[in-house]
């Protein structure tokens, strides 16, 4: 039988036109970025902690505005490890008042995503999680979500450790959909990773250079003007590898955390000291990095999409050209 590439487990679970998912990103998941990428098919990702510290929204109401934007499907973000009762509280009632709102679409990271299933499934909701290896697939599996996203080695953010064909040999086995996440910045690079056998694409660098997004021109800038070699990892901001765009302020504050910082992430007590510290400390840093145009601190997160990336654009247009290479690609399914 013979199928576009557009005709995946992903796109028919979800409810989308086009396999494609916003990652959700931390500062720069503004309202209208998430809205525009499920207005154009795929599935904007909210990410709350943005939606309402960074962009100042009340969360119902963030979401609500959103909806005003699109009528079509959109997803949210939970950050399940924490050793904060306060977070976790605070996550829990996220994701009831986005469920109350109609959201049917959740993404995991970190921690155990069981109790996010077991809340999603009185809905139908669908939760895919987010895992970097074979072992963090089986515990999510075990944990009941019912999709992966697999992080590969070209990733921004917290990158995983393997590339996206290792990844899928890996985890294509235990039968849920894959999402490919990391160095997605062209059509060609989607429709490869859709010939390798993912059922979806999750895009984040490739949609902080549009015009609906909220980051700095020069954060943008930078995006387009850098090539895959100008991505490094940098221990200084969450205190574990952290892929971003090499500056002149990456190069002359080093890429390698203090000897102390070390010292108290590998204590077992510690450790969530460390954590906590980074947490705080990189949240303000990323928010004025990425977002005032007048920041210093150029510590801005990207991935090694960065090389398919040549021009801010506005996400239809995106979308569109994404749409267009997608559905003149076609192969045969049994």
């Amino acid at each position: 039988m013979r199928v576009t590439l557009a005709d995946t487990r992903m796109t028919q679970e979800l409810g989308i036109e086009l396999p494609i998912i916003g990652g959700a990103m931390y500062p720069c998941s503004n309202p209208e970025l998430v809205a525009a990428v499920s207005a154009g098919g795929g599935i904007g990702v909210v990410q709350p902690v943005s939606l309402t510290y960074v962009h100042g929204h009340d969360f119902r109401e963030g979401l609500r505005y959103i909806r005003r934007l699109t009528d079509r499907p959109i997803g949210l973000n939970a950050l399940l490890e924490s050793s904060s009762r306060i977070y976790r509280d605070r996550m829990e009632r996220w994701i009831d008042i986005a469920l109350e709102e109609g959201v049917r679409f959740f993404v995991t990271s970190l921690g155990n995503p069981r109790w996010v299933v077991e809340r999603a499934a009185q809905s139908g909701a669908r939760v895919y999680h987010d895992v970097t290896e074979r072992k963090w697939a089986d515990k999510a599996i075990a944990g009941g979500v019912h999709g992966l996203i697999a992080v590969n080695s070209r990733a921004g953010g917290h990158a995983g450790p393997k590339p996206a064909q290792q990844l899928f040999d890996e985890l294509a086995p235990l039968g849920l959909p894959l999402v490919c996440a990391g160095g997605i910045g062209s059509p060609d690079e989607l429709v490869d990773a859709l010939r390798m056998g993912y059922d979806g694409v999750q895009l984040g660098t490739r949609f902080i250079a549009t015009t609906e997004c909220t980051a700095s021109d020069a954060y943008k800038h930078a995006i387009v003007e850098a090539e895959e070699d100008d991505i490094v990892l940098s221990e200084r901001i969450t205190g574990v590898p952290l892929a971003v765009i090499r500056t002149p302020y990456v190069e002359r504050v080093g890429t390698k955390a203090g000897g102390f910082a070390r010292w108290m992430l590998r204590g077992r007590r510690t450790k969530h000291w460390m954590r906590t510290f980074y947490a705080v400390r990189s949240a303000m840093q990323l928010r004025k990095a990425s977002l005032d145009p007048k920041a210093t601190q150029d510590f801005w997160q990207a991935g090694r999409s960065v090389g398919g990336i040549h021009e801010v654009k506005p996400v239809a247009q995106v979308m569109r050209e994404f749409e267009e290479r997608i559905r003149s690609t076609t192969l045969t399914r049994n």
